[in-house]
C-alpha cells in the first residue's frame, strides 16, 4: 500500500489516529499533576496553567494556522505540528524545574493546533464520496474524547511503569510515528501557488469572516465545549469529594469522557443518511441542557446522575461531529475549510478557557455544584436559537 493508492476510509482512520496521537498530549496532564506536584514542586496555581496553557495557541492562532494549511497544504502543516509536538514533549521531559516545563506546554499547544486543525481539509480534499467523507468527518470529532479517555486509563501505569519523564518520551516517539505513517500514505499536497490576488491572505480571510457559516459554527462550538469540559474536567473533583476510591473516580471520568466518542460518531452515520444538522444540533444542546440539571440540579440516586452525565456527555457528543461535517459545506468555498476550522478552533478553546472557571466561581459562591447546571442551561439554549440559524445556512447552500 502506498500513498497513491491507499483507500479513502483507510486514509481517513490514519488521520483519525494521527489525532488520537496528538490528543494523548492534552489527556497526560491531569493524571500526572500529582506526580509533577510532588517531583517539580509544583503548586497548585501552577498546575492549573499547565492545565490551560496548551489552549493558548487556539485561543490566539487558530485562525493564523487555518490560513496558513489553506495556503500551505493540510499535509505539510500536520506533518510540522506532529513535530513540534514530539520536540515539546521531548523538552518537557529534560526540564529541570516548572517554569521550564510551562515553556514547553507552550510549544506542545503550538504543535497540538498544526497537527489537527488541518485534517478537516485534509479529509475534504481526499475523501471525495460524500456519504463517507460525512462519516469521515464524525470519526474526526472523535478524536478527542478517544484520546483523553485512553490518556485517563493508560496514563496511571505509563506513569508507574516509565515515570513521568520516560511517558513525556514516549508520547514524543508516538507522535513521530505518526508523523511517518502521515508522510508514507497520505498523498502529498499540491505544489504551493504563487501568491495572486485570489489566494492571498487577506482576501481569504476576508471571504472567511464575511460569510455567517464560520461565525455561526464558530459560536456553537464555543458553547459547547465551555460546558462539555467543565462538567467533566470536574468529574474527578465531585467525586473525590462523595468519597469515591481514586480508581473508581479514574474509571468513572474515562467513561463519561469517552462516551462523547459514540455522539461524534453517530452524527457523522446520521448526517450521510440525510438527517437535518439543525435538527441534531438541537437534539444534544438539549440533552446537554437535561443532562447537567439531573446530575447537578435534581435530587436523585447517584447511580441516576451518572446515567445523566452519560447522557450529557454522550449525545453532546452530536455536537462536534455536526459541526465538523459542516464545515467543508458552510466554509465560503474549498480553499477555505481549514480557515473555517480554524476560527472554530479560536471559539473553542476560548470556551474551555472560559466555562471551567466560571462553573467553579458559581460553585464556590453559591457553596456547591447544586446551581451549576444554570451555566450549561444557558448555553444549551443559545446553543439551540444557534442551531436553527445553522439549519437557515446549510438550506441557503444546499
Amino acid at each position: 500500500m502506498n500513498a497513491s493508492t491507499i483507500e479513502p476510509r483507510r486514509l481517513a482512520a490514519l488521520v483519525v489516529l494521527v489525532g488520537v496521537s496528538c490528543a494523548l498530549h492534552v489527556g497526560k496532564l491531569p493524571v500526572a499533576i500529582p506526580v509533577l506536584r510532588e517531583a517539580l514542586g509544583m503548586s497548585l496555581v501552577q498546575a492549573g496553567f499547565l492545565l490551560s496553557l496548551v489552549q493558548l495557541a487556539g485561543m490566539t492562532l487558530g485562525l493564523l494556522v487555518g490560513l496558513m494549511a489553506d495556503r500551505l497544504g493540510p499535509r505539510r502543516v500536520m506533518l510540522a505540528g506532529l513535530g513540534l509536538l514530539a520536540l515539546g514533549s521531548v523538552l518537557g521531559a529534560l526540564s529541570p524545574d516548572v517554569e521550564t516545563l510551562l515553556a514547553t506546554r507552550v510549544l506542545e499547544g503550538m504543535g497540538f493546533l498544526l497537527a489537527v486543525l488541518p485534517a478537516p481539509g485534509l479529509l475534504r480534499q481526499r475523501v471525495e464520496h460524500g456519504p463517507t467523507l460525512a462519516r469521515s468527518l464524525g470519526w474526526w470529532g472523535a478524536y478527542m474524547p478517544l484520546g483523553t479517555a485512553l490518556a485517563l486509563l493508560l496514563g496511571v501505569p505509563l506513569l508507574g511503569a516509565l515515570g513521568w519523564r520516560g511517558a513525556w518520551c514516549f508520547l514524543a516517539v508516538l507522535s513521530i510515528a505518526a508523523a511517518v505513517a502521515l508522510a508514507r500514505w497520505v498523498p502529498r499536497d499540491a505544489r504551493i501557488a504563487p501568491i495572486s490576488r485570489d489566494n492571498a491572505l487577506g482576501p481569504r480571510l476576508a471571504r472567511t469572516l464575511r460569510a455567517p457559516g464560520p461565525w455561526l459554527m464558530a459560536l456553537a462550538f464555543f458553547l459547547y465545549s465551555g460546558q462539555w469540559l467543565a462538567v467533566v474536567g470536574f468529574l474527578p473533583t465531585i467525586y473525590q469529594q462523595a468519597g469515591y476510591a481514586s480508581g473508581v473516580v479514574g474509571l468513572l471520568t474515562a467513561l463519561a469522557a469517552g462516551i462523547n466518542m459514540a455522539g461524534n460518531i453517530g452524527a457523522g452515520w446520521w448526517l450521510a443518511r440525510g438527517a437535518r444538522p439543525g435538527t441534531v444540533l438541537m437534539l444534544a444542546y438539549l440533552a446537554m441542557g437535561l443532562g447537567a440539571w439531573v446530575a447537578f440540579g435534581a435530587e436523585g440516586h447517584p447511580i441516576w446522575q451518572y446515567l445523566a452525565v452519560l447522557v450529557f456527555s454522550g449525545v453532546g457528543g452530536l455536537i462536534p461531529g455536526t459541526l465538523f461535517g459542516l464545515s467543508v459545506s458552510l466554509a465560503p468555498d474549498r480553499d477555505t475549510v481549514s480557515t473555517t476550522v480554524g476560527w472554530m478552533q479560536q471559539f473553542s478553546a476560548l470556551g474551555q478557557f472560559l466555562g471551567p472557571p466560571l462553573v467553579a466561581w458559581v460553585a464556590t459562591q453559591l457553596g456547591g455544584w447544586q446551581w451549576t447546571w444554570v451555566v450549561t442551561g444557558v448555553s444549551s439554549v443559545l446553543g439551540m436559537v444557534l442551531a436553527s440559524r445553522v439549519q437557515a445556512a446549510w438550506n441557503r447552500r444546499a
